[in-house]
This record gives C-alpha cells, structure tokens and sequence, in this order.
C-alpha cells in the first residue's frame, strides 16, 4: 500500500486490525507504527506480528499517513487534546470507538480533519471481520477507497449513515460477545449430555459459522433456513419451542436495544 498506518491503542479490538491486516498480506508489517505503553501487551503483540513501536502518541502521529485511534471512547478527548499539535489535514484519521461523532472530532481537531469512523468487530482477526463505516467531507473518495480497501481485507465492509452506526456497532460490532455465549451455551448443554468438552466446542463453533455462511451465501432469510431444519414434530422443533418458551428472541433483541442506548449516552 506503501502508506504508513499508525495505531494509537493495540488492545483487543486494535490488535485484531493489526493482526488481520498482516495476516492478509495488505500491509507490511514495517508501515505499521504503534505507540508503545506500559502494559507490556503491546511489547509481546509487536514481537510475534513484527510492526515498529513508537515511544508516544505524537511520534506515532506524526509519522502516519492513516492514524487509527483503537483506543476506549473515554480516552478519545485525551488522546486528541495530546497529538492534536502535530496533526496536519493531510493526516486521514480513521476512529473505532463506539459513540463518539465524526463532528466530536472535527470539534477537538479542527473542521477540515478527515475523519472516518469504522466499527469492526474482533472476528478481523482472522479475516472474518464486519465493519461498519462512516465518512463525510473533507474525506475524499480516495480516502475512502484506502480505508475500504484495508477493512476489506479482512472481512466484509458496509457503508453506514452515521446516524445508524450505534445500531450497527451493537449488531455486527458488539455481537461476538452474545455468539460466543451463544457457543458456551451450547457446549454446555452438549457436555451436559455427556459429550467432552473440546468436541462440544468444536461441534457448536462450527454449526454457528456454517449457519452464518448459508444465511449469507444462501441469500435465504433465516427463518426459511430455520424451518429446513425442523420436521414435524422433531427434536429440532422441541427445542426452537423451548427457546421461544424462555424468551430467546426477546432477549437477543432487547440486548441489541439496551446496546444502542448505553452507546447513545457515550457521546
């Protein structure tokens, strides 16, 4: 790509950009930058992923074409008020904190800051990602098409009126945490009924990411897909009943809503 890409914040969610980008090949690991910080996680991050480690936030700043700020929304305006000095309007920012609004940045840093705000969620990691994005002007199609092209690299991207990002955060960005609850909860019942605990997670894993793939390559709705499965009078019905019976549904739904609201006050 040959741009320079700068990382303030390399915890989870920044960890699994940077893995995934490397992974996929879209990015030297050496045109990657990253502030170095006390934890140490970033230290043992840098030894195993290869990328260059920065002394601060300004020298990372200062050094990147694309600056992606990976860090909770709470430290955003600390984060801003310290490399706003060194910043140019050249610089394209590109932002995963949950809440915050582009113009919150363009507050903090000045009305002419390209600013892009993309959602991803950890399954980038390993290139399964879901990225939500938002951008306005001064972002120029350019700028888009680079940051699109990194996300894409490692999962799929979705332009998202920025008004909507916070119900898409909690959909695609959020989700992984209910999937993967999801997993437990099934291995658990598997284990439960005398299956061993690896060959439950493998089996649930597996069942969850090859439904995922029929809905998306199937072009199917869900619901169609879920009657495929359950025969008449079934065990598979049994259970589907079971879950409505306990309020499955709702509770996903009103997870996703309380999501959005809590991102709703962040800003």
């Amino acid at each position: 790509m040959g741009k320079k890409i700068g990382f303030i914040g390399s915890g989870n969610m920044g960890g699994a950009i940077i893995r995934g980008l490397i992974q996929a090949g879209v990015v030297d690991k050496e045109d990657i930058i990253v502030s170095s910080g006390k934890s140490g996680r970033k230290e043992k991050l840098q030894q195993e992923m290869g990328f260059q480690l920065k002394e601060n936030n300004v020298v990372v700043a200062q050094e990147s074409d694309i600056l992606i700020l990976a860090v909770k929304p709470h430290i955003i305006p600390t984060v801003l008020t310290e490399i706003k000095q060194t910043m140019t309007n050249e610089t394209l920012i590109v932002t995963v904190a949950v809440g915050l609004t582009i113009q919150s940045y363009k507050d903090a840093l000045g009305q002419e800051a390209k600013v892009i705000r993309a959602l991803p969620n950890t399954p980038s990691a390993v290139g399964e990602g879901m990225t939500s994005i938002s951008f306005e002007s001064p972002v120029t199609e350019e700028d888009w098409n680079t940051v699109n092209k990194l996300f894409s690299a490692i999962g799929k991207t979705e332009v998202i009126d920025e008004k909507l990002m916070n119900a898409a955060a909690a959909i695609a960005g959020s989700s992984p945490a209910f999937v993967d609850m999801f997993i437990e909860s099934l291995a658990d019942g598997g284990v439960l009924n005398g299956l061993p605990r690896a060959s439950a997670y493998k089996l649930a894993a597996q069942a969850v990411l090859g439904s995922a793939k029929l809905v998306l390559e199937s072009g199917e709705h869900p619901g169609l897909l879920k009657d495929q499965v359950c025969s008449p009078g079934g065990t598979t019905i049994e259970a589907v009943r079971t879950l409505e019976k306990h309020g499955f549904r709702h509770a996903v739904i009103d997870a996703v809503d309380a999501c959005v609201k809590k991102a709703n006050h962040i800003n």
